[in-house]
């Protein structure tokens, strides 16, 4: 056998080697607990046979506790890149199999070559997390290599995409690299993210909680917001990723993928005419008007299960991808409160950060009022909304399908904080405050002088509806841009949002504004 035949055979030994991770037992173990190996899951994400691994040989240098005794090709980590729809992506998936998918210095080396790489060259990175955080037998190094990648997350965002899967354990320090992605995917059952475990909270609060209730995905989709999706196995989770990867562009230099839907731009439909509910105070799912307006009534939901007064997330109107916000009257009456306005803010700014353009959706009574609110920092919080859309500088459209009262008004992409196209259905009420308020402030002292109080009362808020509560006052002082006939929706939207494609916006020179946190 030749030297070079001797050669090529050991780095064939070598490639298979590397693919081992923690060896037979230890990957039938993570099918055994229903978890697919790093290997399987970057394979079923990404395009068949596109998948190119790097750094395959790279090897822990760690001497402490016997470790030099164990040192497997690759670490806990498989690191390359791939494509998703033909798109370019670079891509980390945290091996279990090999030192629970801890994280040490070699891990971190090679997830930063990747992070490097994304970045330079204009593609969106993706984690697929599955580990037990940092490397006990590093000390102080793994936690610099946590650093290490920290620093490069906050670098790239709002220049590539970043998206996080869940997969298994996130715990401690680990969970902070996924917190400032952009979003985070949860898969049920198999996956948690927690700062503390159960045991350091025992110890220090004395509650007994598992780490699915601590941390799993329906805590992180419904009460902390901490989860963007959740998915009930990892191959949805990974067709989660793909559809969320078709409505964002590969960087923030480029204009989000247009796909021809097939569905007619200047369709109407009927049915938005009648979707309000005549009495003001009774609910109606804002979904449901979204769905009638863009393409194919495909609206693909973001954080869907946390505060639910305000619904976000990305559709198109005429294959153009768009981000929406709107308030769902069928919680909380679609007020805004601390939670609902940090959900809008950060999809806003998502969507300005990567040119997709906002479409907003107002039906918004006001501001959530009680003490818990106010001492909270409903002041703060609600800010950052208001904060988000000033901010913003892609193509703006608001509808106002109901209620538009107060400060409320403002925040959700009024006029004056910069939208560019904003229309009203006939329906609309426009005011500093609902009737039945500002009767009450108002007419005060009519009303108790009245021999009928509850008559008097009705037909002052009747008058204050018919002369105030209405589109027309705003669309005379130029407020709103026009008042149309709901069916009429789809095809204004998609009219006026061709006339801003090149839409230019010059902002006052600045390192970066200070958003009220």
């Amino acid at each position: 056998m030749s030297t070079t035949e001797e050669k090529i055979k050991k780095l064939k030994e070598m490639k298979e080697q590397s693919k081992l991770g923690g060896g037979k037992d230890r990957k039938d173990r993570q099918h055994e607990a229903g978890k697919l190996t790093a290997r399987e899951r970057i394979e079923a994400l990404l395009d068949e046979g596109t998948f190119v691994e790097i750094d395959p040989y790279v090897r822990h240098q760690c001497t402490n506790f016997g470790a030099e005794k164990n040192r497997p090709l690759g670490d806990a980590v498989v690191t390359g890149w791939g494509r998703i729809n033909d798109r370019l992506v670079y891509i980390f998936s945290q091996d279990f199999t090999v030192f629970g998918g801890s994280l040490g210095e070699a891990f971190a080396q090679k997830v930063c070559k990747i992070m490097d790489l994304a970045a330079r060259n204009g593609a969106p990175v993706i984690g697929l997390n599955d580990g037990a955080g940092a490397r006990i037998q590093e000390g102080v190094s793994s936690l610099v290599a946590y650093a290490d990648i920290f620093y490069r997350n906050v670098l790239s965002s709002g220049v590539i995409p970043q998206i996080s899967a869940i997969m298994g354990p996130c715990a401690g320090g680990a969970v902070y690299s996924p917190a400032m992605t952009d979003f985070i995917i949860m898969v049920e059952g198999i996956s948690y993210m927690h700062i503390t475990g159960p045991d350091v909270v025992k110890s220090v609060t004395k509650e007994e909680v598992t780490s699915e209730q601590l941390g799993g995905a329906q805590v992180h989709m419904q009460k902390s917001g901490v989860a963007h999706f959740s998915a009930k196995t990892e191959q949805e989770c990974f067709e989660i990723i793909r559809k969320l990867m078709s409505f964002i562009p590969s960087n923030n230099m480029e204009d989000p993928p247009v796909a021809d839907t097939g569905d007619d731009p200047n369709r109407m439909d009927e049915e938005l005419n009648h979707i309000v509910p005549i009495d003001p105070n009774r609910p109606y799912d804002m979904r449901d008007i979204v769905r009638h307006i863009v393409d194919k009534g495909d609206f693909f939901e973001v954080q869907p299960l946390w505060a639910e007064n305000i619904i976000i997330g990305f559709s198109r109107l005429n294959g153009r991808p768009i981000g929406i916000v709107g308030n769902n009257p069928r919680a909380l009456a679609g007020t805004l409160d601390i939670d609902s306005s940090t959900k809008g803010a950060r999809f806003v700014r998502f969507c300005d950060c990567f040119n997709i353009p906002i479409l907003t959706f107002v039906d918004v009574p006001g501001f959530l009022p009680g003490t818990v609110q106010e001492h909270g920092g409903i002041i703060r919080h609600g800010s950052k909304l208001l904060y988000a859309f000033c901010e913003a500088t892609v193509p703006r459209l608001t509808v106002i399908t109901r209620k538009a009262y107060g400060g409320a008004f403002d925040v959700l992409n009024s006029k004056n904080v910069g939208a560019d196209y904003n229309i009203a259905w006939p329906g609309a009420e426009l005011a500093v405050m609902g009737p039945d308020g500002a009767v009450n402030i108002i007419f005060r002292k009519e009303i108790d002088k009245a021999a009928d109080q509850q008559k008097e009362r009705d037909r002052l808020v009747r008058e204050y509806r018919e002369k105030f509560a209405n589109p027309y006052i705003a669309a005379e002082r130029g407020y709103i841009d026009d008042v149309i006939e709901p069916k009429e929706t789809r095809p204004r939207l998609i009219n006026a949002l061709e006339t801003l494609v090149n839409k230019r916006t010059t902002r006052p020179a600045r390192k970066h504004g200070n958003i009220p946190l």
